[in-house]
């Protein structure tokens, strides 16, 4: 059996077309925080980080999430092509004890497109 160019080339098009089709669907990665407004001097309060990432594929992922509180780091889940989030849409929570005003400030990564931008929640104390 003889094969021809156009044997090797129509699957190997086929092939790329499939790897690449998360790709070209891709955007980069997005974060909303979902936090109370409010909280009084001592509470523990669970801050939910929403990420959004379409395409997750090995080669175009949200690499990296991290949050900070008042300026410091507070979490950090770092990805790679064979450690990928579970989802293109997945949450991650953190604790936070709120001591004085807080500003929580939370990013994602697109390994090829990067961030859409940091999310920012100013949590205020209860009078």
């Amino acid at each position: 059996m003889k094969v021809t160019k156009a044997g090797l080339f129509i699957p190997a098009m086929v092939f790329a077309l499939i790897l690449c089709r998360g790709v070209s669907l891709a955007d980069k990665s997005a974060v909303i925080l979902e936090a109370p407004d409010q909280a009084s001097k001592g509470d523990e309060i669970t801050v939910k980080i929403h990420v959004t990432h379409s395409g997750n594929s090995f080669v175009h992922y949200t690499n990296w999430v991290k949050v900070t509180v008042n300026g410091k780091e507070k979490a950090l889940w770092e990805y790679s092509a064979g450690s990928r989030p579970e989802n293109d849409q997945f949450t991650k929570e953190i604790k936070v004890t709120i001591n004085g005003p807080t500003e929580i400030v939370a990013q994602a990564n697109c390994n090829l497109h990067g961030s859409r931008g940091p999310a920012r929640k100013i949590i205020r104390l209860k009078e």
